[in-house]
Order: structure tokens, then C-alpha cells, then sequence
């Protein structure tokens, strides 16, 4: 529901730092007005004016604790204190005591936990202390009682009360503070989710790259060397073989800034996870950059035919793992090792799929210009479908081999 204009006007005044002058200018208005009123002896034009400037200025002293009833809740008791003893020695009076309990029930909303307890504790003494005061001066025991509910008014009340409102006040405060945490772990996964999600570009990009326009970069200095010379045929071949990788590379490129602009259909369309029937096509790069490349699949389905595999075949996951860790160990051995000979092995275990690139070193290691994310990456996609990946020189031999799971559920 909107609020008019004077009621926004009337709350904005009731919010600090005018509230509590506005509640000390009421309470002394107010307290004016009952002591003008409670006189029944007054007559018109006669008053007693140094009784009633004695408790409007004792009222007025009350009052100045309510200026500070909010910042600093301690003094402002005090200064009601003292203020309702000089009025005690001139008679108790309601507006001193009304004033006295807005104090106290400012000590105990605004003031620290060990000054609530205090006035909490304050109850109990101040209600024994007067039926105890009262018979021992009167002997009066009804009177006494009277005593006692009026302590009970003035000081039970306000306590009760500011303990109460305290008390809901903690507790949306804890509500607060429950929410913000809420928010901030909603906040740290996001990131989390995103600083995964960019991981995983990261390493799709380092496969584009590193694959397809490392392959493209050997082959056109092949076709450089043979420029005047050398076998046509040769060259065809190269040259077929890098408009083959630069056609990929772009693919995946438009895929990924595709699924970035979060066109969908068009991921769905042009993105679909490479699987191992496409192995072929890095084998026949590899072997357009110089490596003299040797496959044996035992997982049920031909490499380089085309065929999907069985329905039985490993999950798309797996497979993809499995073709991403074989483009980066080509792409090592064409940068690392260039014309040597690589076996390359595709294997059924008893747990998944077991996948091993073993190429020949070379004499004389070349210039590799690379980053080192190589074997990061193939860890971190072994990992991803809970495998594992290891390299390194075995028997002579530079061996990447890896082992990727297949889950009962996924079979």
C-alpha cells in the first residue's frame, strides 16, 4: 500500500536522529499538562509557582536522559534516576514516573546484554524491596500489596516489554544474518559453477588449438619446404589435410561462441560431442604432419569407418574424454617428436576403456613453443569421468595412457 505524502513526512521524523527529541518534547508537553491538572486547590490565577517550577524543572532534567534514552542508554538511566529521587523527596509524581519507564525500557531495547540482564534482575528486587519497605514503616500489609503492583507497573512492564522487543529483534537480526550467508554461499557456488564452466572452455579451446592449428602450422612449413619440387600428390594430400583442420577448427570455434551466445538449437546442431568413430580424422592429420601412425581398436567398432559403435559402446563422456586425451597426444608428438612412429591402442577392460599413445623419441628434443596445459588438461578430462592419466618414458618410449571407467548404470 503506498503512503501519502504526510504520513512518509511523519515516519521519516519518527526515525532517528529526531525520535528521541520528539519523544522527550512529548513527554514533557504531556507531564505539563497533567501536573496543571492534578492541582485541585489551584484557582483561577492563583498558582503555586515554586512548587510546580520544582517539578517541572525536576521533569524537564528526566526528560534530558530521554535525548540520550537511544545512543547511550547507561547515562540516560542514570539521569532518570536522579532525576525521580529529587522528585521522590517531593512526592512521587506520574509524570516523572512515566518518563522513568520509557528510560528503562530504553536500557534494556537499546542498551548491552549485560545491562538487560541487570534490569531483568532489577524486578525481582525492587518488588521484595518495597512490600519489605512499606510493612516495615507502615505495618500496613495492604498497603504494602498496593505498593507493590504500582513498583510492578512502573518497573515490571517496561522491562518485560523491552526484553520482548529486544528478543524479536535478535531474532530478525539472526534472520538477517542467516539470510546473508545464504546469499553469499548462493554467490560462491555461482562462481564456483562459472570458474568450472570456464575451466572446462579453457580446456576446449587449448584442444582446438592446440590440435587442429598446431597440425595446420607443421604441414603448411611441409608444404613450404617442398615448394618447387617434391611429390604433387604429397602435396595435395597436406594441403588436403590442413583445409581439413582449419574447416574443424572453425566448427568447434562457431560451436563454442554459439553455446557462449546461448543459442541452443544451434549447439545442439553443430555442437555435438566428437566420439572415437572420428578418431580417423586425427590419425590421417597426424599422418599428414610426418608421424607414421599405427591403430589397433578392440573396443567392437572399426576407427575410421564412420561407425557409432555398438549400442553397448562407452557413454558419450567417456568417449569424449577418450578422442580429447588422443588429439593432445598426437598433437604432443607432432610437436615433440615429428616424424617418429606412434601406436595407438583402443582397449576394452573390465572397468572401461583403456586408451595408450606410445611414439619413439626423438634424437634432439625441437623447440615445442608450447604452454605445458597439455598433460593438465588430459588429467583434468581423465578426471572428470573419474579416471585417471599418466606419461611418461616406458621401455624407451614416450607412453600416455589412459584409464577411463565406464559405471555399471552407464554400460
Amino acid at each position: 500500500m503506498a503512503v501519502s505524502g504526510p504520513l512518509r513526512s511523519l515516519a521519516a521524523w519518527a526515525r532517528p536522529p529526531w525520535r528521541d527529541p520528539l519523544i522527550a518534547v512529548a513527554l514533557f508537553t504531556f507531564g505539563a499538562v497533567l501536573y496543571e491538572l492534578q492541582d485541585p486547590t489551584a484557582l483561577p490565577g492563583v498558582v503555586d509557582q515554586p512548587q510546580q517550577w520544582a517539578r517541572l524543572l525536576v521533569l524537564g532534567v528526566c526528560c534530558s536522559g530521554t535525548l540520550l534514552r537511544a545512543r547511550r542508554p547507561p547515562l540516560a538511566l542514570a539521569i532518570g534516576l536522579a532525576g525521580a529521587g529529587v522528585d521522590f523527596v517531593l512526592g512521587f509524581s506520574a509524570p516523572v514516573l512515566f518518563v522513568l519507564a520509557d528510560l528503562m525500557f530504553a536500557a534494556v531495547h537499546y542498551g548491552s546484554r549485560r545491562l538487560a540482564r541487570a534490569m531483568v534482575a532489577l524486578v525481582p528486587v525492587a518488588l521484595v524491596g518495597s512490600l519489605v519497605v512499606t510493612v516495615a514503616t507502615t505495618g500496613l500489609l495492604a498497603l504494602a500489596f498496593l505498593t507493590a503492583v504500582q513498583v510492578a507497573a512502573v518497573v515490571l512492564i517496561p522491562v518485560w516489554w523491552g526484553m520482548n522487543v529486544r528478543q524479536h529483534r535478535d531474532a530478525a537480526a539472526a534472520e538477517r544474518e542467516r539470510a546473508e550467508q545464504a546469499t553469499r554461499i548462493a554467490e560462491l557456488d555461482r562462481r564456483a559453477v562459472i570458474a568450472n564452466e570456464r575451466a572446462r572452455m579453457a580446456r576446449d579451446l587449448h584442444d582446438v588449438v592446440a590440435g587442429h592449428l598446431s597440425a595446420i602450422a607443421i604441414q603448411s612449413e611441409a608444404v613450404l619446404s617442398m615448394a618447387g619440387g617434391g611429390d604433387q600428390a604429397t602435396v595435395r594430400t597436406v594441403l588436403g589435410s590442413i583445409r581439413e583442420n582449419s574447416v574443424r577448427s572453425l566448427t568447434e570455434m562457431r560451436a563454442m561462441i554459439d553455446m557462449l551466445r546461448g543459442d541452443e538449437e544451434g549447439v545442439r546442431e553443430v555442437a555435438a560431442p566428437p566420439r572415437l568413430a572420428e578418431v580417423d580424422g586425427l590419425v590421417d592429420s597426424a599422418r599428414a604432419s610426418g608421424l607414421r601412425v599405427a591403430v589397433r581398436n578392440a573396443l567392437g567398432a572399426a576407427v575410421g569407418e564412420g561407425d557409432p559403435g555398438p549400442p553397448a559402446g562407452p557413454p558419450a563422456a567417456v568417449e569424449l574424454a577418450a578422442y580429447r586425451i588422443i588429439q593432445e597426444a598426437l598433437t604432443n608428438a607432432v610437436r615433440h617428436a615429428p616424424g617418429s612412429r606412434v601406436d595407438l591402442v583402443l582397449e576394452r577392460t573390465v572397468d572401461g576403456v583403456l586408451v595408450t599413445v606410445t611414439n619413439t623419441l626423438p634424437d634432439r628434443l625441437p623447440p615445442s613453443g608450447g604452454t605445458g596445459h597439455g598433460l593438465t588438461g588430459m588429467r583434468e578430462r581423465a578426471r572428470a569421468t573419474g579416471g585417471t592419466v599418466t606419461a611418461g618414458v616406458v621401455d624407451g618410449r614416450w607412453r600416455v595412457r589412459a584409464a577411463l571407467p565406464v559405471r555399471g548404470d552407464d554400460r
